[in-house]
C-alpha cells in the first residue's frame, strides 16, 4: 500500500513539473479510467497551488532552481520532439502500407535499414581512419576540374577517399605524446566493423524471424485485429482514415492466405508447367553465363587501356566508365527479361513469382560481382600499377555511382514512361505495378559493392548513404505517382527475414571471403597505402603482437591471437554455429508452412 502511494505521489510530482500541454498530453495517454485520470487531474492541481504558496515563501536560489529544473526538462522534450519529427519517412511508410500493402512497404522499410545501417558504417571508418589521416595529411597538389565527380580519378586520388592517400607512420602530434598507429588504426576497424556487421544481420534475423514465425499473434484470427487494434488515442481526420485503410489492408491481406486455394492440376498441365519451368531457368542461366562471359574480357580489355594511357590524365580515365556503364546496363535490362519469364511461367501466388525472381537476380549479380573480384584480386593486384589498391576504389566508386544514376533513370524510364504509355498509348496495359524482387536486389548488389569497396575506399558508406536517401524519395513519388497497388493482395510478413538472409547469406559471407582473401595472401602495394613495404596486410598485426609479447601486461592478448584468432577450430566453431542456425531458420520454415496449412483446413471446417 506504501509503496502504491508513494508512486503515485511521485507521479503527481512529475506532473505538476510539467507544463499545462505536457501535462495535459501525459494524462491523455495513461492506461486508465476516465475517473481515474479526473483523479489524477485534480491532485496535480491540488499541488501545483501548493507549490506555488511554498514557493512564494522559498528563497531566491531555490526558486531559479526549480526554474532551471522545469526549463531543462521542457527542453529536453521538446528537442525528443524535434528528433521525432526528424524521421522523415514515418508518416512515408505509413502511408505505403495502407496504399499499396506490406509487400510493397517491405521494401522501403528494408532501404531504410539499409540507410541506417550505411550511417553507422560511415561513421566509424570516418572516426577511426579519416580523421587521424587529416592530421598528416600532406596539400592535394593535384587540380579539379569536375570530372572527377563521374570518374573518381584525378584530384581525389590524393584525398582520404582512397586507400593509397593514407599514411603508414605512427601519427604523433605532441613530442612524447601519445601517438596513434594508423596500420593497427586501419585493420582493426575494418576487421571489428565487419565483426559488428556479422552480429548486427544474426540480431536482425533472429528479431525479424521470431516476429514473423514463430510469434504466435501470426497466426491470430482476423477479428483479433479488428477489435482491439484501434488507437483511440488518434483524432485527427487525416490520420484516421490513413489508419482505418492501413487496417483494412491488413484484413484483406491475412483473408486473402487464409482463403487460398490449391489448384489440382492435370498430369498434362503439370508436364506443361515443369516445361516451362526448366526452360525459363535454362534461359535465366545461360543469360547469367554469357552477361559475366561479356563482364571479364570486358574488364581485362578495360585494365590494359589504363595501363596505356596517363595516371593523371583524366581523359584516358574517362574510358574507364565503360565497365560500370555495361555492367550496369546488364544488371538493369536482364532483370526485366527475368521478370518477363516469371509472367510466362504463371505462378499460383505473387510470392512465388518474386521468390523465384529474386533467386534469378541474385544469381546474375553475385557472379557478376564474383568476376569482377577475381579480376581485382588476381589480375589488377599483379598488374604494373603503382597503387592497385587505389585502382579497385576508384572501379567501385564507379560501379556506385553508375548504379545509383541507372536506378534513378530506371524509376523514370521503367515507372513513368511505362504510366504515360498504359494510360495514352495503349491503355490495356494499364499502370505499373511495383517490381520487389528487382528492386530489392538492386539494393542488396549496391550494398555488396560498398563492403567490398570500405577497405580500399573508407568513405564509401557515407556515400552510399547519400544515395539511398535520394533513391528513398524518388522510389516514393515514382510509386505514389506511377504505380498501382498489387492486383493480387498477398501477406508478406516474413519478406523483410529473406530481404536480411539473402543479404547476409550470398552478399555478406561472399564479401567477408573477398576481405579475407585480401588482408591474408596479396602483397600491398610498395608505394602507397599503410600497409606499404610489408609482406601483407595482416603482417601488420603479427609485428605488433611479435612487440607485445615483450610486456608482462599484455599477454592477455597474445594468448587471444594465439588461440582464438590464429585457432582453426574458433573459425570452425564459429562457422558450424552459423550453419546450425540458417538449418533451423530453414526448418522453422518449414514448420510454419505445415501449420498454416493445418489452420487453414480447421477454419474451413
Amino acid at each position: 500500500f506504501l509503496h502504491g502511494f508513494d508512486a503515485e505521489k511521485g507521479l503527481v510530482g512529475n506532473l505538476a513539473s510539467m507544463s499545462t500541454n505536457e501535462r495535459i498530453k501525459a494524462i491523455q495517454k495513461m492506461p486508465e479510467t476516465m475517473r481515474k485520470k479526473r483523479e489524477i487531474r485534480n491532485k496535480v492541481l491540488k499541488e501545483i497551488k501548493k507549490s506555488r504558496h511554498r514557493g512564494a515563501q522559498a528563497p531566491c536560489c531555490t526558486q531559479c532552481l526549480q526554474g532551471a529544473a522545469v526549463s531543462f526538462r521542457r527542453f529536453g522534450n521538446t528537442l525528443s520532439e524535434y528528433f521525432h519529427q526528424l524521421r522523415v519517412w514515418h508518416k512515408t511508410l505509413k502511408i505505403i502500407g495502407a496504399e499499396f500493402g506490406t509487400s510493397v512497404l517491405s521494401y522501403f522499410v528494408f532501404l531504410k535499414w539499409l540507410l541506417n545501417f550505411n550511417l553507422f558504417s560511415f561513421l566509424i571508418n570516418f572516426s577511426f581512419i579519416t580523421i587521424p589521416q587529416f592530421l598528416a595529411a600532406e596539400p592535394n597538389n593535384l587540380s579539379f576540374t569536375g570530372l572527377e565527380l563521374l570518374t573518381g580519378a584525378g584530384y581525389f586520388q590524393q584525398t582520404v577517399l582512397y586507400y593509397g592517400f593514407y599514411t603508414n607512420a605512427t601519427i604523433s602530434k605532441i613530442e612524447n605524446g601519445p601517438s596513434y598507429n594508423m596500420q593497427l588504426a586501419y585493420i582493426f576497424t575494418v576487421g571489428i566493423y565487419f565483426v559488428i556487421c556479422f552480429l548486427i544481420l544474426l540480431i536482425s534475423m533472429a528479431k525479424f524471424f521470431s516476429r514473423n514465425f514463430i510469434n504466435p499473434q501470426a497466426f491470430s484470427v482476423n477479428a483479433s485485429k479488428l477489435l482491439c487494434t484501434w488507437d483511440f488515442n488518434i483524432t485527427n481526420e487525416k490520420a484516421v482514415k490513413l489508419k482505418q485503410k492501413n487496417l483494412y489492408t491488413q484484413i484483406k491481406e491475412g483473408l486473402t492466405e487464409v482463403n487460398k486455394e490449391v489448384v489440382n492440376f492435370s498430369a498434362m498441365e503439370r508436364v506443361r508447367r515443369i516445361a516451362v519451368h526448366l526452360l525459363a531457368w535454362v534461359a535465366s542461366l545461360g543469360t547469367a553465363a554469357a552477361a559475366c562471359t561479356g563482364v571479364y574480357f570486358l574488364s581485362i580489355n578495360n585494365l590494359e587501356l589504363f595501363m596505356k594511357g596517363h595516371r593523371n590524365d583524366l581523359e584516358s580515365q574517362t574510358a574507364m566508365l565503360v565497365l560500370p556503364v555495361i555492367v550496369t546496363l546488364l544488371n538493369t535490362l536482364i532483370p526485366f527479361f527475368f521478370s518477363w519469364l516469371g509472367h510466362l511461367e504463371r505462378f499460383q501466388t505473387p510470392g512465388q513469382h518474386i521468390y523465384v525472381t529474386i533467386t534469378r537476380n541474385i544469381i546474375l549479380k553475385m557472379s557478376i560481382v564474383g568476376i569482377l573480384c577475381y579480376y581485382w584480386l588476381n589480375i589488377v593486384s599483379t598488374s604494373e600499377s603503382q597503387c592497385w589498391e587505389t585502382l579497385v576504389g576508384q572501379d567501385i566508386y564507379r560501379l556506385v555511382l553508375v548504379d545509383f544514376i541507372f536506378c534513378l533513370l530506371g524509376s523514370f524510364f521503367g515507372e513513368f514512361l511505362r504510366r504515360i504509355i498504359g494510360t495514352t498509348v495503349c491503355k490495356s496495359l494499364g499502370l505499373p505495378e511495383f517490381d520487389i524482387g528487382r528492386n530489392v536486389l538492386d539494393l542488396i548488389y549496391a550494398q555488396t559493392l560498398t563492403w567490398i569497396g570500405i577497405l580500399f575506399s573508407p568513405l564509401l558508406p557515407g556515400i552510399q548513404m547519400i544515395a539511398f536517401f535520394i533513391v528513398f524519395f524518388v522510389k516514393k513519388v515514382s510509386l505514389m505517382r506511377n504505380c498501382q497497388p498489387p492486383c493480387k493482395v498477398w501477406r508478406t510478413a516474413q519478406m523483410m527475414t529473406s530481404f536480411i538472409f539473402l543479404l547476409f547469406c550470398p552478399s555478406f559471407l561472399g564479401v567477408v571471403s573477398v576481405i579475407g582473401v585480401t588482408v591474408w595472401r596479396l602483397k600491398p602495394s610498395e608505394e602507397c597505402g599503410p600497409f606499404r613495404g610489408l609482406s601483407s596486410m595482416y603482417a601488420a598485426v603479427t609485428e605488433w603482437i611479435q612487440i607485445l609479447e615483450s610486456y608482462t601486461a599484455s599477454k592477455w592478448v597474445v594468448w587471444i591471437y594465439d588461440n582464438l584468432i590464429t585457432s582453426e577450430l574458433f573459425f570452425f566453431i564459429i562457422s558450424s554455429f552459423v550453419l546450425i542456425v540458417i538449418y533451423l531458420y530453414w526448418q522453422i520454415i518449414q514448420g510454419r508452412k505445415t501449420m498454416t496449412e493445418l489452420l487453414r483446413k480447421q477454419i474451413n471446417n
